[in-house]
């Protein structure tokens, strides 16, 4: 099982979303993130799609989505640039300098801080946000919140 990252330009019509994960949900392949965005000044969105699967039945599941009326472009490559966005909620407490510390050397900030509660947000690779949570789980944030991965041809 390999992962892929698929994205897909496609008309912004009712259905469009169902009809992409039912490709994967007949073959019985989960998607690991979906992430869905309206294109600026047009009638089209983007998706990028985050899965796992063989070779052989995610190169399938790419030609039907060709094969798709509203799927305008299929982009499956190597060369995919990719971020992720991680929301993560501490108890304002003692530990909150060492928190913080480790949080602004992945690059991260403070998006909302009040009496009881800070968070952060902090965005990267999907590697290096799961580097990071695995670093922070000593911690015990009250919450996490992944936004799945979005992507961009180089």
């Amino acid at each position: 099982m390999q992962k892929r990252i698929i994205c897909v330009s496609v008309i912004n019509e009712h259905s469009v979303l169902a009809r992409i994960s039912g490709l994967f949900a007949g073959r019985g392949y989960n998607i690991d993130s979906l992430t869905v965005a309206p294109l600026p000044n047009s009638n089209l969105s983007y998706i990028t799609i985050s899965t796992r699967g063989d070779e052989k039945v995610l190169e399938q599941i790419i030609k039907q989505l060709h094969k798709l009326i509203p799927v305008l472009n299929v982009i499956e490559s190597s060369e995919i640039v990719t971020q992720e966005i991680v929301l993560l909620k501490f108890e304002n407490n003692e530990k909150i300098g060492n928190i913080s510390a480790l949080i602004a050397a992945a690059g991260g900030k403070i998006v909302s801080f009040g009496e009881k509660n800070i968070i952060f947000s902090v965005s990267g690779e999907s590697a290096r946000i799961k580097d990071l949570i695995k670093s922070l789980v000593n911690f015990a944030p009250k919450e996490i919140v992944r936004s799945g991965v979005v992507a961009m041809e180089r």
